[in-house]
């Protein structure tokens, strides 16, 4: 009798899961780049690399991916959720606060590198349709790469960092067009390619419009209705349902699946469950990052090296120099420091992860052929490897070129650009929350709420109020509100035990963040004191006392004999200085 067949590329799946899991510890553990580390392990244990060798061999196969069939489709699967958290990430609201540098500078970087790099291109005989694409494809910067340096570094809210970040954060939005652009010119290489390409282009731009009109709209109606009791099991599958469903919208268009996830995560960022939605995924992000560098590592032949050894190495350092220069030139134009803006130029000279993606699809779609393919692989790779050895040559440089301006250190720990910090965080947005949040808004005071009630934060997102949807006890959800950043933390919570949840995990998570907490008598104010709070107002206490002061000034008491009185008796009560 036979048996049914296994689960398909089971081993393959099995392996991917045992060596990130040994992975993800080792590379966090010494420090590694994990996109550098998955690059690696991918070439290694890949059909070009070890795998080869299960024919001879039959032990490595069950160590090894020696069939590339397996390989893509993991690679297919991880193209699709890293573009989804890459869009989960661009907040339309971030974007707009920092619009001169992205719109500026970010616009500026891949417009003029990718026509120095399309123009090389061009000279080495590719197509124009060919060299447009590669071009500003490799004008593009690894996101995942830059980012996690800059975190580690905790330089992310210094000059260089915001700059880079605004570079990187229009690269983001530059690649809708670039994914319906690369799959154009593989369609279409006659005469009159660009007069084609410009009407294309433009119905699949209304393509892509119409989706961001009408998707928050059914995204939020989706959500309200199926994620009230706000269970993670829910959110997950609200999650692939959205992603799926675009993502098939787009390839039923004609467009690629990679560019729908891409827009369902944007559109799910300008959602209030956008930091909800991130916590769910939050587990999965590391497993997924990993699928897509390691199957890209897979398909990419280090013999090609061997094959080209100088063409490879010129092509890794004139992509870096190219993009370096034009880079610091452009952030030193827009206003950075001359070490700042080298600094900020070296730290961005490398391909990125986006690279992998067009070039893939455009192979596929027959506007790059598998030689120019692999050799791209390999030039993006190489760069990608060595990002992190750069980066801290490119810090030592900017602060050896601007060691003599005075104001050096002062900007470093001080210097921010637009929306980098200083900000209120207000939990729970009910009346006392709502009345703070106006106060706030009117003195133009930046704050972020976070509401616990998925219907009342959708209606005030409506009006105008920048509140998000989530269970603010959540460890994760603080991080994502970016409390070491913040000027202050005001809990107003009707639930005494959700407030003394979130004041003790906000103390642990930001030390030395001021705390301020609405409590409903002084036995809650005490345990809130314990947890962590600063300074804790006592509703009924406050009333009470006010009242008091009232009553006494009834009796022709002074002024001060009264506040002698108050202060007392809200010290014996609350334990509150005097």
């Amino acid at each position: 009798m036979d048996h049914p067949a296994a689960l398909p590329f089971l081993r393959e799946t099995l392996l991917f899961l045992a060596l990130v899991g040994i992975l993800i510890p080792l590379l966090q553990r010494f420090r590694i780049n994990q996109v550098v580390g998955f690059l690696v392990v991918g070439v290694i244990a890949g059909p070009y690399g070890s795998g080869s060798l299960a024919a001879e061999y039959p032990v490595l196969s069950w160590l090894t991916f020696p069939r590339q069939q397996g390989v893509q489709v993991l690679g297919d699967l991880g193209v699709i959720f890293l573009m989804f958290l890459i869009g989960l990430e661009l907040s339309i609201q971030r974007v707009w606060e920092l619009r001169r540098w992205v719109f500026g500078a970010g616009a500026g970087q891949v417009l003029l590198s990718g026509m120095v790099i399309g123009g090389l291109a061009w000279g080495f005989g590719n197509r124009p349709g060919v060299a447009l694409v590669l071009g500003l494809v490799l004008s593009l910067s690894s996101t995942a790469v830059v980012m996690q340096l800059l975190v580690e570094s905790r330089a992310l809210a210094t000059p260089v960092g915001q700059a880079s970040f605004s570079v990187l954060m229009f690269q983001d939005v530059a690649v809708v067009p670039l994914l319906i652009l690369v799959e154009l010119v593989g369609k279409d290489s006659g005469s009159g390619l660009f007069q084609k390409l410009g009407f294309q282009m433009l119905a699949s731009l209304l393509i892509v419009a119409l989706i961001l009109v009408l998707g928050p709209r059914l995204v939020r109606v989706l959500f309200r209705t199926l994620a009230r009791r706000r269970q993670p099991e829910v959110f997950t599958a609200l999650c692939l349902l959205v992603v799926l469903s675009i993502g098939g919208a787009t390839a039923a268009a004609g467009l690629s699946m990679a560019l729908g996830a891409f827009l369902a995560g944007l559109l799910l960022a300008e959602t209030e469950y956008r930091h909800e939605v991130e916590i769910t995924v939050e587990p999965f992000k590391g497993l997924l990052m990993g699928l897509f560098f390691m199957t890209v590592g897979m398909e990419i032949d280090p013999r090609e090296v061997l094959r080209e050894p100088g063409w490879i190495t010129v092509s890794v350092v004139g992509l870096l120099a190219i993009k370096a220069i034009i880079a610091a030139g452009v952030l030193r134009a827009s206003g950075l420091r001359w070490g700042q803006a080298i600094e900020a130029g070296l730290l961005l000279g490398q391909g990125g992860e986006f690279a992998f993606i067009i070039i893939g699809a455009g192979v596929a779609a027959g506007a790059l052929t598998h030689p120019i393919g692999q050799f791209m692989f390999l030039v993006v790779s190489l760069s990608l490897l060595v990002t992190p050895v750069v980066a801290r040559l490119a810090h030592r440089l900017g602060r050896w070129i601007d060691a003599d301006t005075v104001q050096q250190q002062r900007e470093v720990h001080e210097s921010r650009l637009p929306g980098a910090s200083g900000h209120v965080v207000v939990i729970g947005f009910g009346r006392v929350g709502r009345m703070l949040g106006e106060v706030l808004a009117a003195q133009q005071v930046p704050y972020i709420a976070v509401e616990h009630d998925g219907d009342r934060a959708a209606r005030l997102r409506e009006q105008g109020f920048p509140v998000y949807f989530g269970n603010a006890a959540r460890v994760e959800l603080l991080r994502k509100l970016k409390l070491d950043e913040a000027a202050s933390l005001v809990v107003t919570m009707d639930s005494p035990s959700a407030a003394r949840r979130v004041v003790k995990a906000a103390r642990e998570q930001a030390p030395q963040l001021k705390i301020f907490a609405r409590s409903h008598d002084e036995a809650h104010a005490r345990e809130l004191e314990a947890a962590g709070a600063t300074c804790v107002v006592p509703e009924m206490l406050e009333a009470g006392l006010l009242l008091t002061s009232h009553a006494l000034e009834s009796q022709g008491l002074g002024a001060p004999a009264i506040e002698n009185i108050i202060a007392a008796e809200r010290t014996r009560r609350s334990g509150a200085p005097a």
